[in-house]
């Protein structure tokens, strides 16, 4: 089984190097995390927070945005991009289940995303650190970034191969995974902001509000890194607004997605016909 699930990551990864998926990722993270790191330096003297910490706040923001799209770009033609070539039937004639071709395509994906992470933050960290000694004490704060930023991005890498199997053609599939990147990271957060000052503090606000953050992964990812954080003070809009939820609720959250994301990837991939 091992080796069937590590047999399918090293032939992504070979695809992945051949599409620049490792270099373009990297290179993401690595140039917005470096500007962000210079630009949310800004309100240290204010906050009384330590460089890196601050700089970890702002890479929460970054990473809110950036993982599910990088994670969704790996993700939408794992299924869809073996069908149009042709592969996925002769795919599916080998001795190999189905979970174990999703296990080590997520294998190499989370692979490819860690490099991306740890290749960012660190860099960021590093300009933190030099400027600042003592920055060193939030990197506690960025290791958890660093985890929770991985099982962000494992979440939404299960929901594209959820897509893929759905689409059967990577241009349906390319624009299913665009469209769930704007509707959870970008429309979701304003509809909940429309309907929080449409009701001024009522029900829906004290209630349904919530409950709403913790159901949208990208949402509770925010919500545990920034209440976590030392430098929550710089948390502004949706993150400023939900302080008062429990974090171990954002916790659970963050927990739980990646599961149900990686079962709803194993049943679509189950109905797909070789």
């Amino acid at each position: 089984m091992i080796a069937r699930i590590l047999a399918t990551a090293i032939i992504e990864l070979h695809i992945a190097r051949r599409n620049l998926w490792v270099v373009i990722a990297v290179g993401l993270m690595v140039v917005f995390s470096l500007v962000l790191s210079a630009v949310g330096s800004a309100p240290i003297g204010e906050l009384g927070a330590d460089r890196l910490s601050v700089t970890v706040a702002s890479l929460t923001s970054l990473s809110v945005y950036l993982v599910p799209l990088v994670a969704l770009l790996m993700s939408f033609d794992a299924v869809a991009g073996e069908a149009e070539r042709g592969t996925l039937p002769l795919l599916l004639t080998y001795p190999v289940a189905r979970w174990e071709v999703l296990a080590g395509k997520l294998l190499a994906h989370c692979a490819i995303l860690i490099i991306a992470l740890v290749a960012g933050y660190g860099a960021a960290a590093a300009i933190a650190i030099v400027n600042d000694p003592a920055a060193l004490s939030g990197i506690g704060a960025l290791w958890r970034l660093t985890w929770t930023s991985s099982l962000l991005g494992a979440t939404f890498l299960g929901i594209g191969y959820a897509l893929s199997s759905l689409a059967r053609r990577t241009s349906g599939a390319a624009g299913l995974a665009i469209g769930l990147w704007l509707g959870s990271v970008v429309l979701y957060d304003l509809a909940l902001l429309a309907a929080v000052v449409a009701d001024n503090g009522g029900s829906f606000t004290k209630n349904v509000f919530p409950a709403a953050l913790l159901a949208n992964p990208a949402d509770a990812f925010r919500l545990f890194n920034l209440t976590a954080s030392q430098a929550g003070g710089v948390a502004a809009g949706i993150g400023g607004a939900a302080g008062t939820i429990p974090q171990w609720q954002s916790l659970m959250s963050i927990l739980l997605w990646p599961v149900f994301a990686l079962w709803l990837a194993s049943a679509a991939f189950r109905k797909v016909e070789p």
